[in-house]
This record gives structure tokens, sequence and C-alpha cells, in this order.
């Protein structure tokens, strides 16, 4: 009898990463793309941070995320936050060097930009009005 893979599900904002994190090379592939090949500098560098923390415990295994909505940040974030706890539950002494780090690595954080309301020129703003 085979054991299943656990799915790491992680959030920011609108975008959400799911991971899968098998034994393997090392290697770590997003949206079916290596991470090594993406373009984008900064999200190549938010999503290794943990990589480079975990050091040689990350090249035990490899990661597949898929990364869904949100923005180019977020779902760098939600990506980041994926692989962090995936980890830990891989190796359980992980977890206080990414607390140590960042807490932001293990805790979700969902927080959302609030909608704009009909007739006000922001979320919040309301039109002055002068009565004299």
């Amino acid at each position: 009898m085979t054991k299943k893979n656990q799915i790491i599900i992680a959030k920011r904002k609108t975008a959400i990463a799911s991971a899968v994190i098998n034994d393997g090379k090392g290697q770590v592939f997003i949206n079916n793309k290596s991470l090594s090949s993406s373009q984008d500098v900064l999200f190549k560098l938010l999503v290794s941070e943990p990589l480079k923390i975990a050091a040689d415990l990350a090249g035990k295994y490899d990661i597949y995320i898929k990364v869904n909505g949100g923005g180019s940040m977020a779902r760098a974030h939600a990506a980041r936050s994926a692989i962090a706890k995936g980890l830990v539950k891989k190796e359980k002494s992980l977890r206080k060097r990414f607390l140590e780090y960042d807490r932001s690595l293990l805790v979700d954080d969902k927080r959302q930009t609030e909608p704009q309301k009909p007739y006000r020129s922001s979320a919040r703003a309301l039109k002055q009005t002068s009565y004299r």
C-alpha cells in the first residue's frame, strides 16, 4: 500500500497555492515550470527564501506547486508559504528556523482590500459637503 502525498495549501489575499512534496533531487516546479526558468527575479527570490533557510534539508525533496488567482506578489508569497509549510511537515526541526526568520512563512495572511462603495471616490472616503 502506497502512502498518499499530502497537499499543503497556503493563501495570500486572493492567491491560493497548493504544494506537493516528494522525495527527490531538490527541484521546484511552479505551474509545471521549473523555478529556475522563471524570468521574474523578485518572484524567484521570494519563492527560494525557504529553500535557502532549509539549506541541505530542502535538497532532499522535489516540490510541485500550483498557484491560482491574485497578483504576482501575492502568488509569490503564497508559493513561499506553501513551500515552508510542506518542508516543516517533512522536517519538524525547520519550524523554529522559519519562525525566527519570518513568521509569515508559516502563517497565512488573508487580508484583502476593501471594495469600493457606490457613489464614493474610494472604499471609505465620503464626498465633502458644505452647509454654509
